[in-house]
């Protein structure tokens, strides 16, 4: 399955963002899919998951609260709804098709970057 994130961007702190990861190639719905991030000299580090079904997200600390993660199998699309976004969530956001719930999630597709820059 080949994916395609997009909707990064700059924007102040406390505003709100949604990163959208369209899939193609394969039935979107065979995988489970999550979002990753990557900061600047950071790891690579996990955002939140859900199931292929749409069902059990689950999230990273760092992002449970303010993110929302969710998927719409008919438009093979899952989306990242980020609010009340914080400078340290500068990154550049990867979505990721696989298998898996919550920290067992693992990637066997990763799109490219979309970046999000939060400024202070």
């Amino acid at each position: 399955v080949q994916l395609q994130a997009s909707g990064g961007g700059l924007v102040q702190a406390g505003d709100s963002l949604r990163l959208s990861c369209t899939a193609s190639g394969r039935t979107f719905s065979w995988y489970d899919s999550g979002w990753f991030r990557r900061a600047p000299g950071k790891e690579h580090e996990f955002v939140a998951a859900i199931s292929r079904s749409g069902g059990s997200p689950y999230y990273a600390d760092s992002s449970e609260g303010r993110f929302t993660i969710s998927r719409d199998n008919a438009k093979n699309t899952m989306y990242l709804q980020m609010n009340r976004l914080k400078p340290e969530d500068t990154a550049d956001y990867y979505c990721a098709a696989g298998y898996g719930l919550g920290l067992e999630f693992s990637p066997a597709s990763w799109g490219q970057g979309t970046l999000v820059t939060v400024s202070s």
